[in-house]
């Protein structure tokens, strides 16, 4: 599925925990961009022809390769990516199965035609069917933090809606990208629906949008969304981002602190941190707040980091990039300058040695919002606790962020935390929990801000691959709408009559317009425009 040049160059995939090579694959010849669209193309008026129930059969075979595969899926993500095994299993494929089986199901009812109501009796003889019609060829370019779940879950929602897929996925992780091919494979799809291009993240999209893409789903940083959103711009090119979040997350008085404690470690630390919906930034109001950090720092210290890939006993495993780690560290050594406590790390285990990239789940205390880890995004296993007055304070400073993906607010009260939540601002907020909402297939998943725009995920994700169409029609032939010409003094009263039929000032009013307003409709309708 990768055209690649015989002398193309091969692109390594490194385990980040241990800082050895274990996969190669050679880059595709862009060059060959206009012929693999073309291939798509036809492949994709061939797949839009099939029914849902059709596509679903194809899906389903993917699923079922997913769950026989599921071991060495998950052990390719760790490697790749350098989260633990479990994290891998939990969080990446356990969702691509679950992908399978919802959008197979539910595609059709979501998609299917529907009859959009008369909105008056002017137009009682019009009707309106609302189709969703597949974009054509979609394009997705995916990050390194979720590599097997983030790319997979949208071709599966593109290809149920009727399109063919080029994906281009991390250059740090192109050993997953290999192991989607394989369960695309297993999908027996007609040849070249989907293709997998591997090269430089910058070269493929220019490809794709001078090749003529219908649309572009993109997950990264708020900078490269940015830079394609302007590229796109000089084709009206679609695109749908999902860049980056600096997710707050809300401990009220009443809450349950041990779950309270247990979520914020899971999603702050899960996959070493680099979750666009992990919590970051926690508000405790005061009565629980040294109760609350007490309950997390020993959870933080209990923690082990080290090479999942081969190791079940570990939390949590690498970060997957040298620059990822960089910019970890250079966010905590900003808030430690900045008067920031260490309140506690976590230890490592196993092989955790120099040659990985790894950083200890670090939870930061005495924080200010002025530190580079509370108002910008750090996407490393760091998590910065702030003592809030009240709840009010706590809303205040959530929303006090460029970025806006997902919260969540902590209380044993789900009305309360309800509430709360609609005052959030950011795409997701979920009460007692955070970050799982990604592995639910049913629910949208995208934020406000500069955390992008569009959705994938849900009926709204399947929407997105679509475009929407209307049909209308007449129930009754007619020769001339109202509307139509000629004009005369006759049609200037009738379109009088007919805004009073509709809008009466009184009953008469309405009966006096609905007497004058018929026998002209009739003769519109039944007459034809003669021009002798």
């Amino acid at each position: 599925m990768n055209a690649a040049a015989p002398d193309a160059r091969m692109v390594e995939d490194v385990n980040p925990a241990t800082g050895h090579a274990f996969f190669s694959i050679a880059e595709t010849d862009l060059s060959r961009m206009p012929a693999m669209m073309a291939d798509a193309r036809q492949a994709q008026r061939l797949w839009a022809a099939k029914s849902f129930k059709e596509r679903a059969t194809h899906i389903q075979r993917m699923r079922r390769y997913i769950v026989e595969h599921a071991e060495q899926l998950a052990l390719t993500v760790s490697q790749s990516n350098g989260k633990t095994r479990t994290d891998a299993l939990a969080t990446e494929v356990l969702p691509c199965a679950l992908a399978c089986n919802w959008y197979a199901k539910h595609a059709a009812s979501v998609l299917k035609p529907r009859m959009r109501p008369a909105g008056t009796l002017l137009f009682i003889n019009k009707r309106t069917q609302m189709q969703h019609v597949p974009l054509g060829v979609v394009g997705i370019i995916s990050p390194w933090n979720y590599p097997l779940s983030i790319p997979f879950g949208e071709i599966v929602m593109a290809l149920m809606a009727g399109n063919a897929v080029l994906l281009k996925v991390a250059a740090a992780t192109p050993a997953v990208g290999r192991a989607i091919e394989d369960i695309i494979a297993a999908g027996d799809l007609p040849p070249g629906l989907f293709q997998h291009v591997v090269g430089s993240g910058s070269k493929v999209a220019t490809a794709f949008f001078d090749n003529g893409i219908n649309k572009l789903f993109f997950t990264g940083s708020v900078n490269a969304g940015k830079q394609l959103m302007a590229q796109a711009a000089a084709t009206l090119t679609p695109v749908s981002l999902e860049l980056g979040g600096n997710d707050p997350m809300i401990v009220l008085e009443d809450a349950d602190l041990e779950r309270a404690a247990n979520g914020a470690a899971w999603a702050g630390y899960q996959n070493a941190g680099q979750s666009c919906g992990g919590v970051e930034r926690i508000y405790v109001v005061a009565p629980v707040y040294d109760a609350f950090v007490q309950l997390l720092a020993a959870k933080t210290r209990a923690m082990r980091h080290g090479a999942g890939h081969d190791n079940f006993d570990v939390e949590m495993g690498s970060i997957t990039t040298p620059g990822q780690l960089r910019t970890v560290q250079q966010h905590v050594e900003d808030a430690l300058g900045k008067g920031a406590t260490i309140a506690a790390q976590s230890q490592p285990t196993g092989s955790a040695t120099d040659a990985g990239l790894f950083y200890p789940a670090t939870l930061l205390t005495d924080v200010s919002d002025d530190m580079i880890t509370v108002c910008d995004e750090t996407f490393g296993p760091v998590i910065a606790v702030a003592r809030v007055a009240d709840e009010e304070e706590a809303i205040r400073r959530a929303n006090a962020s460029n970025l806006a993906l997902t919260s969540s607010v902590w209380t044993r009260s789900n009305k309360r935390g309800r509430a709360i939540g609609a005052r959030l601002e950011s795409g997701v907020t979920t009460v007692n929990d955070h970050l799982y909402t990604h592995g639910l297939s049913e629910t949208p998943w995208g934020g406000w801000k500069e955390s992008g725009i569009g959705r994938t995920h849900g009926p709204e994700g399947l929407l997105e691959m679509t475009q929407a169409k209307a049909i209308n029609w007449d129930m009754l032939p007619s020769k001339r709408n109202l509307w139509w010409y000629p004009f005369d003094e006759t049609t200037y009263k009738a379109l009088l009559n007919a805004l009073r039929f509709v809008f009466p000032r009184s009953a008469g009013e309405w009966l006096r317009s609905s007497l004058a307003l018929t026998p002209f409709l009739v003769k519109k309708m039944f007459t034809g425009w003669k021009t002798d």
